[in-house]
């Protein structure tokens, strides 16, 4: 029997990341990876301000806590936010097959460029998502911008 996979429901553990990583006053981004049945391998949040390590990106932490596997063609990231160009490059690297992006209205990463290198995109424009990047634009800028790469408009 397949599986039905439901976006909202893998969408929901990496937005429970995002409000973990809010909760300890870090980036509200979170992400989670899964095989392609639904089984959850791992789960993790933006670290960078908690570890002081600037790579510990949301879906840096969810592949790493999904822990070494031959390949990942078999496996879905899912993600509160369009992945970044470093988080892209991640996809890519592995061969993730497909990616779950919660929004891309306060920030379009490289969801387009990993589509048009074959990979699966669902963009579920979740407005819990949008409302925690949205809030924490406004409330953190300067930390927003350094987090993108970016640096803040003076």
């Amino acid at each position: 029997m397949t599986r039905v996979i439901d976006p909202a429901r893998l969408l929901s553990v990496a937005r429970e990341e995002a409000e973990l990583g809010k909760a300890e006053g870090g980036v509200p981004i979170g992400a989670a990876l899964f095989d392609t049945t639904g089984v959850l391998l791992g789960r993790g949040h933006n670290r960078r301000v908690q570890d002081g390590d600037p790579s510990m990106h949301a879906e840096t932490s969810a592949f790493r806590n999904a822990g070494r596997r031959p390949h990942y063609r078999d496996t879905i990231m899912v993600t509160t936010l369009s992945p970044c160009w470093y988080c892209s490059g991640l996809v890519r690297q592995f061969g993730i097959g497909r990616v779950i992006i919660g929004e891309a209205a306060t920030f379009e990463g490289g969801h387009g460029w990993l589509e048009e290198h074959g990979v699966e995109i669902t963009l579920l424009d979740d407005p819990a998502c949008t409302a925690l990047m949205t809030e924490f634009i406004r409330d953190r800028p300067e930390l927003w911008f350094e987090d993108i790469g970016v640096p803040a408009e003076n």
